[in-house]
């Protein structure tokens, strides 16, 4: 095999790996989540996203601790605008849950992809096939089949949903600028952002929790179940937030979202198996396999010449230029 094709076969490699990654997690904490939340009535979602910080940031540090994470520099106001992202996003979601209807909720989620299409195409310059976003369309059509039932918003639910979802796009697409625009690995940028989150979600999130559930998180009654599934959570979370570091710094924020709802699909599945029988029916089955295609019609497209690619700058093409004619100029002095 050629050096070309070995470095291509283990890209792929680690892209399906790093797929798998993100996929089991994400779902494996979607699921320890749904049983703690529905079974044992932990329903403090911000102070809980603020644990999973806590214990991503003690990952980092046990890992620079080790030598694997090493020191890097990220301007403050970088780290500043990801945090002030993030938590939005965080928030907004909770808040978006709590007062829209589940359908509206998942069509504010299913809008998050064009919104990242969006983003690249006037941040970064991309350009799509007409495959790809067709693909995309497909995938937007089997995931709402699937999730979106009763659709009902009012104007508070639908101002938490538009901040939900710009912020998280925001987040997401910051995610691949940050390792982009500073080279820094998917740990130097989780040592950087992660504490900062933390602090930031556990001082705001028992008043916030207090604020959706009128429920106080110090008065809750833990019991060694309980505590045991919430490290359980926390534990899961330090993959989940890894793998969406990596997945989206190797990837780009739009084909995190796409390929992304495969989670979506799998936790349906999942909550029948272990939930009951109830939304799973037909039209949910027909949504599930209109998705797949949509996904494998776009991971096929996007990765084609010209699927998904990012358009030349005009400075470096004003540079060639010049530099072409400085060459050429040269060139006939020298005649």
């Amino acid at each position: 095999m050629s050096p070309k094709g070995s470095k291509d076969s283990r890209k792929v490699s680690l892209d399906l790996a790093a797929w798998l990654f993100n996929i089991v997690t994400s779902v494996g904490i979607i699921m320890v989540n749904k049983a703690l939340m529905a079974t044992y009535g932990f329903t403090f979602a911000t102070t809980l996203t603020g644990l999973h910080f806590a214990a991503t940031t003690m990952m980092t540090l046990i890992l620079k601790y080790l030598g694997y994470i090493q020191t890097t520099h990220l301007p403050s106001s970088d780290i500043i605008k990801f945090v002030i992202f993030s938590n939005f996003s965080i928030v907004g979601m909770n808040v978006s849950l709590m007062w829209n209807s589940v359908g509206f909720y998942q069509i504010a989620k299913l809008s998050m992809i064009p919104v990242s299409c969006f983003l690249e195409v006037v941040l970064d310059r991309v350009q799509y096939s007409r495959d790809t976003k067709l693909s995309i369309l497909v995938v937007l059509l089997g995931v709402a089949i699937c999730t979106v039932t009763d659709v009902s918003v009012n104007a508070k639910g639908f101002i938490a949903a538009f901040i939900a979802v710009w912020s998280t796009a925001l987040q997401q697409y910051y995610v691949h600028f940050l390792q982009r625009k500073h080279s820094i690995g998917s740990f130097n940028l989780l040592g950087h952002t992660a504490p900062p989150q933390a602090v930031s979600l556990l001082l705001v999130g028992p008043f916030m929790d207090y604020w959706l559930t009128e429920k106080r998180v110090d008065a809750f009654h833990y019991t060694s179940t309980s505590t045991m599934f919430v490290v359980l959570s926390c534990a899961i979370a330090i993959g989940t937030n890894l793998s969406q570091v990596i997945c989206i710094g190797r990837f780009t924020p739009v084909s995190f979202q796409v390929l992304g709802h495969m989670k979506t699909i799998l936790v349906l599945i999942l909550g029948f198996l272990f939930f009951g029988k109830e939304g799973l029916n037909l039209h949910v089955v027909v949504g599930m396999m209109v998705a797949i295609v949509g996904m494998v019609w776009y991971g096929h497209a996007s990765s084609r010449p010209g699927g998904k690619e990012r358009a030349p700058s005009p400075s470096n093409n004003t540079l060639e230029e010049e530099v072409g004619l400085v060459k050429a100029n040269e060139i006939d002095e020298k005649v």
